[in-house]
């Protein structure tokens, strides 16, 4: 049996094994059919792009299950491992959280009346020296010059008309008194301790509506005056403290309604004896307040 042209021929498959290769069947020349070997070449092409395609979805299935698969785990209960979560501001784009705080309030300020109301908490050093320091003292545009000082625990001693009762009967502790001069007006102020805020205001009670006065003071420049000529009289008081001042004409003339410099002479006084005393009680408060 011979094989030739009218032989049997295998089918060719160009993915089986061992296959032959078509031949043209009209021809002898040996040479290949150029046409069916394009159409096996365009098969294999085809079937090596479907596999492509399908392998790369395939992988892109599989990263983003790997990618499910980690979010699940951040995101996921970790108390398994007894590690807990970072905080949010440790995690890249986190936000910190701003620190809270308790709710505070500064405490009050002290009052200063509260240090000069009673001889238990005004006991900061006390004398004519510290009430009036210096030797002159200027009240808008009045200059004063003082003079002399007295200090005395006898307060009966340092006053007149019916003051001296008043003082004794109310537990006057001490008077102070101090002088200073204008031109030819001179003042003294009195300055009456007791042992509460009370006490002193019951003297300015009792002494308003009497003839009581603080006793002139004379010495270091400033001469006699309202020995018996009329004078004029201020009573207050301040915290513990009861004030009162006397102004007059150290030639002697009696003050009247029109002598206004005199009325201002006292007024003054007064007024710088009162911002004294309270400025006793500003220096205990805020020495209190940084303790």
């Amino acid at each position: 049996m011979s094989y030739g042209q009218g032989g049997p021929q295998s089918q060719w498959d160009p993915w089986k094994p061992n296959s032959q290769q078509p031949w043209s069947s009209g021809g002898d020349d040996g040479s290949p059919d150029w046409a069916a070997l394009a159409e096996a070449s365009e098969t294999r092409n085809k079937r090596r792009r479907l596999l492509f395609i399908g392998g790369g979805a395939l992988a892109t299935i599989g990263v983003g299950t790997a990618v499910a698969m980690a979010v699940v785990s951040a995101n996921g209960d970790d108390s398994a491992s007894g590690k807990p979560l970072p905080p949010s501001a440790s995690l890249p784009g986190g936000t910190a959280t701003a620190p809270s705080f308790a709710p505070t309030s500064a405490p009050p300020p002290l009052d200063p009346k509260d240090f000069i109301a009673s001889a238990k908490k005004d006991t900061a050093p006390l004398s004519p020296e510290t009430l009036f320091p210096g030797t002159r003292l200027t009240m808008g545009e009045t200059v004063y010059k003082k003079g002399a000082t007295a200090d005395t625990t006898d307060c009966a001693s340092a006053a007149g008309g019916n003051l001296p009762k008043i003082l004794t009967a109310n537990g006057c502790t001490r008077l102070m008194r101090v002088s200073y001069l204008n031109g030819g007006i001179a003042v003294t102020v009195g300055v009456a301790v007791f042992d509460d805020e009370t006490l002193a205001a019951k003297v300015k009670s009792q002494a308003g509506s009497k003839k009581s006065l603080v006793s002139a003071l004379a010495g270091k420049g400033v001469k006699n005056f309202c020995d018996s000529a009329i004078c004029r009289t201020t009573t207050n008081s301040y915290g513990r403290y009861a004030y009162f001042t006397i102004s007059g004409f150290t030639d002697g003339k009696n003050v009247t309604t029109k002598d206004t410099k005199v009325f201002r002479t006292g007024d003054d006084l007064a007024q710088f004896t009162v911002n004294q005393i309270h400025r006793r009680g500003q220096a205990q408060a805020s020495a209190a307040a940084n303790r």
